[in-house]
């Protein structure tokens, strides 16, 4: 699915673009992918396991802009890719179709203008749109950031699975499910 381009006013009066990447992005989400991968530990992946060819991210990109159900949603300052949200089915079983996982990231030079929540709002706005009932989430629990803008927009924690992380230097870090309804 392809969210077209919208203008939105950041926290400090900054212009940013939303819309969905596409495959002449690739570059630069890879690029974004390897560095927001780096700057804390809270992503799922390190810097060199963000190796994906621009081939196949163009291709992972038009599939996406292919999909009926699930998107990602970009956010650009002056061209630059920044911020990125992700809502995909969890499963097409008919039993879990209802069902919708997202994943978010910020560049941190970006972190504190409001492009979290405005990329969830808008996200969250899609999915119901695309007939998600619920939206779920994994978050490390050592992430107080990310789990504050979670719960201010309704999401509300269901679960920790204890060392779902294995970080290199041989520490764990929990992670906390977290759920919202769309239903009203």
């Amino acid at each position: 699915m392809i969210i077209p381009e919208t203008a939105v006013t950041l926290k400090d009066g900054t212009k940013a673009a939303l819309r969905s990447p596409q495959p002449r992005d690739a570059a630069q989400l890879n690029e974004y992918l390897r560095l927001t991968s780096g700057e804390t530990h809270f992503m799922v992946r390190y810097p060199e396991e963000c190796n994906q060819s621009i081939e196949a991210a163009q291709r992972r990109l038009q599939a996406m802009a292919d999909d009926d159900r699930g998107f990602m949603l970009a956010a650009f300052l002056d061209g630059e890719l920044v911020g990125n949200c992700g809502v995909n089915i969890m499963s097409d079983h008919f039993k879990m179709r209802h069902r919708a996982s997202l994943g978010i990231s910020i560049k941190k030079k970006a972190w504190g203008l409001g492009l979290g929540t405005l990329l969830m709002e808008k996200a969250l706005e899609q999915a119901k749109e695309n007939g998600f009932t619920q939206v779920e989430l994994g978050v490390f629990a050592d992430n107080e950031r990310a789990r504050g803008l979670y719960r201010k927009l309704g999401f509300t924690e269901m679960g920790c699975i204890p060392k779902a992380f294995c970080l290199k230097d041989g520490t764990y870090r929990d992670e906390v499910q977290m759920v919202k309804f769309l239903t009203d």
